[in-house]
């Protein structure tokens, strides 16, 4: 585990009134986590899963296997433009190929806009909220000259602006920060400690198109499903913060997080959706089954030889717990290619 970073955090307060059955559905999904592990799997469908999805979806699975436990999946699908017709299915399809099977239903965050609309709206009425119709050129034009760009400097935060033009727009509503740092379990990266207000900054809940914003979604379903263990790629390291914030803010302690190195090309330069990275269909066309891939995942990790050919259960029949926490500790990790 990661040692903490100090004994100060942000200070959450006392919980914000919820309607009742919404407070009922958060309380028991954080008290299902004495029951045992619960991890998941939360891609977006806007293109194919690349092998780093692939090889932090079996990281995943395994896991949660070793454990007893469950492993949900959940698709990421609240930007609608950015979803892209049959990716869902493809991915569905990939992961069932690999022997990849998820417990419980399917979960899909567009079928639960309901209870994030609900949370924020108690959020607006506790005053954990603000209206900002900062555009991004005029973030650009207020930010720190050599501060980071994604840390909203709190423009807004103070009351109404003089908007001119801007009055009309509709607004994006944030969380307002106290001071102090925001502090969680982290089991293979640095430390899970970031400082609210210069690290994190007020974060965006509710777009300005009115869309719920993916770190209100996330946070309320990592409470509301009961996850206790969080395992994603390194790359999602500097979500944490706003996630675990209003997780804070409505009262409740977050999962346990595990950020994993990840797979990169030969380059260096980190697999992605964007650039075209190759999934599956681009192992099937060098003539690749299901067994030969996982293989090759699993060689990744340094969890079998490479070339080895066996399916997922296979592979999980061969493991004890602590293979998974060396193979992404190991010093070796970031010269695997992550």
């Amino acid at each position: 585990m990661a040692e903490p970073c100090g004994d100060a955090s942000v200070p959450s307060g006392p919980p914000l009134p919820l309607p009742a059955h919404v407070a009922a559905l958060l309380e028991a999904g954080v008290a299902s986590r004495g029951q045992g592990y619960r991890g998941r799997f939360a891609p977006s469908p806007t293109g194919a899963l690349h092998r780093g999805n692939l090889r932090t979806a079996l990281l995943g699975w395994l896991e949660a296997r070793l454990k007893g436990g469950e492993w949900l999946l959940r698709i990421d699908d609240l930007d609608a433009p950015r979803n892209r017709p049959g990716a869902e299915d493809a991915l569905l399809a990939d992961l069932a190929w690999l022997g990849l099977l998820w417990d419980g239903p399917l979960l899909r965050q567009s079928r639960r806009r309901g209870l994030y609309a609900t949370v924020l709206s108690a959020l607006r009425r506790g005053g954990a909220l603000y209206p900002c119709r900062c555009s991004r050129r005029l973030l650009a034009d207020i930010s720190a000259p050599h501060g980071p760009l994604n840390v909203y400097p709190g423009f807004c935060r103070q009351g109404p602006r003089p908007w001119g033009p801007q009055q009309g727009r509709l607004p994006s509503w944030r969380l307002g920060l106290p001071p102090g740092r925001i502090e969680w379990r982290e089991r293979f990266s640095r430390p899970g400690c970031l400082d609210g207000p210069a690290e994190v900054g007020d974060t965006v809940l509710r777009r300005a198109d009115g869309v719920i914003a993916y770190h209100l979604a996330t946070a309320v379903d990592e409470l509301a499903l009961g996850i206790s263990d969080v395992l994603r790629g390194e790359d999602l390291w500097s979500s944490t913060g706003p996630q675990v914030a209003v997780m804070a803010t409505l009262g409740w302690t977050p999962p346990v997080y595990g950020h994993v190195p990840l797979w990169r090309d030969g380059g260096g330069q980190r697999l992605s959706k964007r650039e075209g990275s190759e999934g599956l269909e681009g192992y099937r066309a060098r003539g690749l089954d299901g067994p030969a891939v996982i293989g090759e995942l699993a060689s990744s990790l340094a969890l079998v030889p490479p070339g080895s050919r066996l399916t997922a259960v296979e592979l999980l029949q061969t493991l004890q717990l602590g293979d998974l926490e060396r193979c992404v500790r190991s010093p070796e990790a970031e010269g695997r290619a992550f």
